[in-house]
């Protein structure tokens, strides 16, 4: 009994199913380990900034803005951007803190 050739065209080959997942799986992982675990160092890395801020601390703000921490509170902080100018931001505003070099420590680095 010889089967004609159109239905053996139309079985699937045995482990197809199979092997046309591996491609959607290898494309998720590289997604996961390029992009989405990246994101989620830098949010944890951008939560304890913010947690750890308080008074007197120079720190820049996502706009460019540049400033020193006056008061915070839950939500929102106090900068003052110039002599008497104080302006409220979001904390989430907060890009990265700012850190002063000892001259000694410059001084240390220029001659290395």
């Amino acid at each position: 009994m010889d089967l004609p050739l159109s239905i053996l065209a139309q079985q699937p080959a045995p482990g197809g199913g199979l092997l046309q997942l591996v491609p959607f799986l290898l494309i998720a992982a590289v997604f996961y380990l390029l992009i989405l675990r990246p994101q989620r160092t830098r949010a944890k890395q951008q939560k304890t900034l913010i947690d750890s801020l308080g008074n007197g601390e120079r720190v820049v703000t996502i706009g460019g803005l540049h400033g020193t921490i006056q008061s915070v509170d839950d939500q929102t902080m106090r900068l003052e951007v110039a002599p008497g100018v104080v302006v409220t931001f979001s904390k989430q505003a907060v890009a990265r803190r700012l850190v002063d070099i000892d001259d000694e420590d410059f001084e240390q680095a220029g001659s290395d």
